[in-house]
């Protein structure tokens, strides 16, 4: 019996991989429009996806950005500026991407666009840093892909948002994770929402890559920045010496934990993207299947238990 259940599981792992592996047609036909194209997953994405015969609307927050862009692509590749974090910027985009695409409408859309910091314990914060993260990592993947659901709507194409294991448990302060919480809700109901129209609505959850969003120095910039700015008795709470052990922890963390590959996660976008039958969810990365998402089903105790395991306690933390 036991024998039978593990030819079973096979059978079905065999058939999975080969439905996986069927491509959509006529793919140097298809638009793609992918936010954050500057750096990380975004550009590697866009050079993927301008080798394989799309045609692919880069969107760069900076100029050098889609210098260096164009410069490594071909000509079938187009860069814009995109904000998305400003209603106007957004729109003209919009306006833009619907000229270029015509008739065909716009087969994909990568809300990929986004940032991690500021970030720190909740009380260190103020109401605008969480404003200003949640506007980047939230309200700008819902207003760029209200801007052009009707021109995927034209083609039937696909809509991936970048979420983030820390979209299911939340081990920082700061509005980072109440964001990815954010776009997973957001994507969930997309998806149930659009399926009628043959829209099909997939999120990425990556553990930890080795992005700007993990990067060392921009984190450590960042939490001295925030410390220079609380009042002398929140800094009397945490005490003198928790910045510089807080960042000891989090380099060897980092250090560990930072898996160097990026394509683990620009191919599951490709195949979110390609494939006639993608997942509805993908996880790139051993610390997301193993660890994070395991803990995010633990019991609550369990969790807060292992969280808080290797977390460094305020000068007047009650014991």
């Amino acid at each position: 019996m036991f024998l039978y259940l593990i030819g079973l599981v096979a059978l079905l792992a065999l058939y999975r991989w080969y439905r996986e592996t069927k491509r959509v047609p006529n793919i140097s036909d298809k638009y793609v429009y992918i936010t954050g194209c500057d750096s990380g997953f975004g550009n590697l994405l866009a050079k993927s996806l301008d080798e394989l015969g799309y045609h692919v609307i880069a969107a760069c927050f900076t100029e050098k950005g889609e210098d260096d862009l164009k410069k490594s692509a071909s000509k079938k590749l187009t860069t814009i500026h995109v904000d998305v974090a400003k209603s106007e910027s957004i729109q003209k985009a919009a306006a833009f991407i619907k000229s270029k695409v015509g008739e065909a409408g716009l087969w994909g859309l990568v809300n990929n666009a986004g940032v991690s910091v500021p970030a720190g314990p909740c009380d260190w914060l103020t109401i605008q840093d969480y404003k200003q993260m949640l506007d980047v990592n939230l309200m700008g993947v819902i207003e760029v892909t209200l801007s052009v659901i009707p021109l995927i709507k034209k083609s039937q194409g696909r809509i991936v948002n970048v979420a983030s294991v820390f979209g299911r448990i939340s081990p920082v302060g700061g509005a980072y994770c109440i964001s990815k919480y954010g776009v997973e809700a957001f994507n969930d109901s997309l998806r149930r929402n659009l399926k009628d129209f043959g829209i099909k609505v997939l999120c990425i959850e990556p553990g930890f890559f080795r992005t700007t969003v993990t990067n060392t120095e921009v984190i450590e910039k960042n939490l001295h920045n925030l410390w220079d700015k609380l009042p002398q008795e929140v800094r009397d709470d945490y005490g003198s010496d928790y910045v510089e052990n807080v960042l000891k922890l989090m380099k060897e963390q980092m250090d560990k934990l930072s898996d160097p590959d990026l394509m683990k996660v620009v191919s599951c976008m490709e195949h979110a993207l390609s494939a006639v039958y993608p997942r509805t969810r993908y996880s790139p990365g051993w610390d997301a299947k193993l660890f994070w998402l395991p803990l995010s089903y633990m019991p609550t105790l369990i969790a807060d238990y292992v969280l808080a395991r290797d977390n460094l306690k305020p000068a007047k933390a009650v014991v």
